[in-house]
C-alpha cells in the first residue's frame, strides 16, 4: 500500500517538465515521431467502430389454436394428435422391421449367422441398459445422501 502513497501525478508531471526542458538535439524529432506513431494507430482504429451488443428481438407470438377453445376442443384436438403421433411411431417401427429384414436376408446370403448376431445384439443392448439402470440408480442414492 505505500508504494502507491509515493506516486503523485502532479510530481510525474514535473519531472516530465523536468526533462524535456533539459537539452537535448533530438527533442523534437523523438516528439515528432511519437506523435505520427499515436494519430496512425488512432486513425486505423477509428474506422473500425466499436458495435454494442446487437439489439434485441422483435418477438412475434404466432398463435395456431383459437384463445376461446372449451375444454372440451382442447381434449378433442390432444386425442387427434395423439392419434396422429401413433400412427407415425407405428410406420417407423413397420419401416424399421423392413429394414431388418433386408439387413437379415443380406446376412445370410453373406454366410453370416444371423441368429447369433441378433443374440449378441439383444444381449449387449440388456447389458448396456442394466448399466444405465445401475448408473442412475447410485445416483439417486448419491443424490438422498447429500
Amino acid at each position: 500500500m505505500s508504494f502507491w502513497r509515493k506516486i503523485s501525478p502532479t510530481g510525474a508531471a514535473r519531472d516530465f517538465v523536468t526533462e524535456f526542458r533539459r537539452p537535448n538535439p533530438y527533442r523534437w524529432r523523438i516528439v515528432l515521431v511519437s506523435l505520427v506513431a499515436t494519430v496512425s494507430l488512432f486513425s486505423l482504429m477509428v474506422p473500425e467502430g466499436a458495435e454494442g451488443p446487437p439489439p434485441r428481438p422483435e418477438v412475434t407470438y404466432i398463435t395456431t389454436f383459437a384463445a376461446d377453445r372449451t375444454d372440451a376442443e382442447i381434449i378433442a384436438s390432444n386425442i387427434e394428435n395423439q392419434k396422429r403421433k401413433d400412427a407415425i411411431i407405428a410406420e417407423r417401427k413397420a419401416r424399421d422391421e423392413r429394414i431388418r429384414d433386408i439387413y437379415r436376408t443380406l446376412g445370410k446370403v453373406s454366410g453370416m449367422d444371423v441368429e447369433k448376431i441378433e443374440r449378441e445384439a439383444a444381449a449387449d443392448k440388456a447389458a448396456d441398459e442394466a448399466r444405465r439402470e445401475a448408473a442412475r440408480e447410485a445416483g439417486d442414492r448419491a443424490s438422498a445422501v447429500e
